[in-house]
């Protein structure tokens, strides 16, 4: 008997242009709670043990996007996607045939609120069965509204059908080989035109589809509930003032500011960003700034440092953590902060992915007294708070909770 390991592969399609949603931005890039809407999606499948790899279909103009969301993960490179989902699922299937998954499941990235145990779950029935898909009773009274009228439909045996759904990769492939003129509204759909059982995995309700502008703030609530352990960084850096050579300029929350003099420091000095990427590695418990980019590594001679503050940001979403606010502090007696406070906000939070007001940035003196008030040098305090998921059993958590007296 063969009790290898079947491989089961994921391909998330991202290839939409976002239009029923609104806005510049396609949906699956907005930022939410500190990461866009794909990457959840991403992390979520390469957190699941049952999953070998992970494909995205992405649309062929958002390749800058698609790189800065998944930014740090170890993915395969996208596959350009076509003019309908159909279309787009289809060549995502062709891209990946070669690699011979025994099974693939199929997401829309839309629907971030996934969950590894539902991705298991559904790995786990499709081992039995050929074709999976997960599913919610219908509990709403349903309506049939037609130009005669109106009347309620029997729900029951109704239920509303979520991705990912699952496959046996050679049958799906097969199917929309096969089908590829069909207009259908999700996959499983095929399997009912060649009269192949599809079967059914409690979903969840919590894995929607973000379609509306509404529907992202619904999902940043329910995506905050899920982490409760509520955690608070504190970061602290200073640089001396020297004046400026070799074309080197002063850098302060990544901003570049006119000025005589510079930071001097193995990388750009900045200590703004300094202290905020301590601040969140504090909050995570994993160690300073020092420990993840030695000064003494040439690799960060002159770096930009907005890179420190994504690799503490990606360790925090690793952990399934958010990033709720952060406040930073800027000590000194010039350059002048005021007029900067806002693109320097900015740059926070697009470094961090998050939306401005969850960002904060002051600047005061030390009237004059200690090395910032003698113009010597630059200090920055900073502060983060980050969520995250409780990782204890329910009843140790709650024992873990009593111990905190909160």
């Amino acid at each position: 008997m063969d009790n290898k390991k079947p491989r089961i592969a994921a391909l998330i399609v991202a290839a939409g242009t976002g239009e029923r949603f609104g806005g510049g931005l396609p949906k699956q890039y907005l930022p939410l709670l500190g990461r866009p809407v794909l990457r959840w999606s991403v992390e979520n499948f390469l957190q699941c043990p049952d999953i070998s790899d992970v494909h995205v279909v992405i649309h062929a103009d958002h390749q800058s996007l698609y790189a800065q969301a998944v930014e740090g993960l170890k993915l395969a490179a996208p596959i350009t996607g076509g003019t309908s989902r159909q279309d787009s699922v289809l060549k995502g299937l062709e891209a990946i045939a070669a690699a011979k998954p025994d099974f693939i499941l199929i997401h829309d990235a839309a629907r971030p609120g996934i969950t590894p145990a539902l991705i298991s779950a559904i790995c786990g029935k499709v081992r039995q069965d050929e074709a999976v898909v997960p599913g919610l009773p219908v509990t709403d009274t349903i309506r049939r509204v037609t130009p005669a009228g109106s009347g309620t439909e029997n729900r029951d045996n109704l239920y509303t059908v979520q991705t990912p759904q699952a496959f046996r990769f050679s049958l799906i492939l097969d199917l929309h080989r096969k089908h590829r003129s069909a207009t259908v509204t999700d996959d499983a759909a095929l399997c009912e035109l060649a009269g192949r059982k599809v079967s059914l995995v409690p979903g969840d309700k919590g894995n929607f589809k973000i379609t509306h502008n509404d529907d992202l703030a619904l999902m940043e609530q329910q995506l905050s509930a899920r982490c409760g352990d509520v955690r608070t960084g504190t970061g602290y850096d200073v640089h001396r003032l020297v004046a400026t050579t070799g074309g080197r300029k002063l850098m302060l929350c990544g901003i570049e500011f006119a000025h005589d003099k510079v930071l001097e420091g193995h990388s750009d000095a900045d200590v703004g960003l300094h202290a905020l990427t301590d601040a969140l590695l504090g909050a995570i418990g994993d160690g300073d700034i020092g420990m993840h980019f030695s000064p003494k590594d040439n690799r960060w001679k002159g770096a930009d440092s907005a890179a420190f503050l994504k690799h503490a940001n990606n360790l925090v979403a690793a952990r399934g953590g958010l990033v709720s606010h952060v406040d930073v502090t800027i000590i000194c007696e010039a350059p002048k902060i005021g007029p900067h406070r806002d693109r320097m906000r900015a740059r926070i939070a697009d470094i961090m992915n998050l939306p401005v007001s969850r960002v904060s940035l002051k600047a005061t003196t030390t009237e004059g007294l200690g090395f910032t008030g003698r113009g010597e040098g630059i200090a920055a305090e900073a502060v983060a708070t980050v969520r995250l998921p409780f990782t204890l059993a329910p009843a140790a958590a709650a024992d873990d909770i009593r111990k905190w007296g909160t």
